[in-house]
């Protein structure tokens, strides 16, 4: 009996021994896990959490360009059309016509750096006026009479030559402005480009002249009218006719822009002095066709680009 009694007692204590060891297994399998699957996770949340910022790098590097060339664009854009810089916000839509200016402003600054402003002023009322993309012929007519000597001394000219070319920078296909001075007769014609203005062009041509004389409007009118004949006849022009006074023969005057009534020409008077003055008296009476007086005043190189291009087309709204 005590045999058998130990025999139970032996089987108990092997279940219990295996017991303990049977418990202690079982929690080994969670921490393997915890050993074996925690780095796994970890290492993935670094890696996406490396991989999210690079996102945003890329394409950085791919906007880099764009941004590195609006300024290159804006240039352009100047180039093409300088409206913003003179007309402001105001200005309409480009004619559908428009070709562009005949010369960009980067050549202009490359050939006459002093012309850019005016060049862009100009670009800015061309705009307005819907005249944008346009193209004619310009003429400047200077007068040369002994009144006129105090406006060649303080640039006067000067500026009114400049400003012609720069306008015709826009206008013209060669930039090119056929300049016609006149006192008692035609002084002297001379062909006007941006490269050729210097800031001292109209001084060097004035000495080369002679002496100032009197004022016949005829012999300038008769002038551009054959020079525009024999170039291209049935071509538009814009001729800029400047004079401090009355006609010597206001009836050869009025014949002579009679002669003209048939031509595509816009005459565009710019009469410098007073407004009042009674030598204008002829001017305020004009009637041709196609022609139009803007009084300067007394000091013309006062006049801002702006302000001198919008009175010079104020009524132009074809060339």
């Amino acid at each position: 009996r005590e045999q058998a009694e130990e025999k139970p007692k032996a089987e108990e204590r092997e279940q219990a021994e295996e017991k303990p060891k049977a418990e202690e297994r079982q929690p080994e399998a969670p921490e393997a896990v915890e050993t074996t699957e925690a780095p796994e996770a970890a290492e993935k949340q670094e890696t996406a959490g490396k991989q999210q910022p690079e996102e945003p790098e890329a394409a950085e590097a791919t906007e880099a360009p764009e941004a590195a060339e609006e300024p290159a664009a804006t240039e352009a854009a100047e180039e093409q059309d300088p409206a913003g810089s003179a007309a402001g916000d105001d200005a309409p839509a480009a004619s559908p016509r428009e070709a562009g200016p005949a010369m960009t402003l980067a050549k202009v600054k490359a050939a006459a750096p002093h012309l850019a402003d005016a060049y862009k002023a100009a670009g800015g009322v061309l705009r307005k006026q819907g005249l944008a993309g346009a193209r004619t012929r310009v003429y400047l007519v200077v007068d040369r009479s002994g009144s006129m000597r105090g406006y060649f001394k303080d640039g006067s000219v000067q500026r009114l030559a400049e400003q012609a070319v720069a306008l015709a920078a826009h206008l013209d296909e060669e930039a090119t402005v056929t300049a016609v001075f006149f006192s008692t007769d035609v002084d002297g014609t001379v062909e006007l480009t941006p490269a050729t203005t210097s800031p001292t062009r109209v001084e060097e041509i004035n000495g080369t002249l002679g002496r100032l004389g009197r004022t016949n409007y005829h012999r300038a009118v008769e002038e551009v009218l054959a020079h525009h004949a024999k170039t291209d006849p049935a071509a538009p022009a814009l001729v800029i006719f400047q004079t401090d006074g009355a006609p010597e023969s206001k009836t050869a005057a009025t014949e002579a822009l009679a002669a003209a009534a048939d031509r595509p020409l816009h005459w565009r008077f710019v009469a410098w002095g007073e407004e009042d003055n009674k030598a204008f008296d002829y001017l305020r009476k004009l009637e041709s066709p196609r022609t139009a007086t803007y009084f300067a005043g007394p000091e013309p190189s006062a006049t801002a680009h702006t302000a001198f291009y919008r009175k010079l087309l104020a009524d132009l709204t074809e060339l």
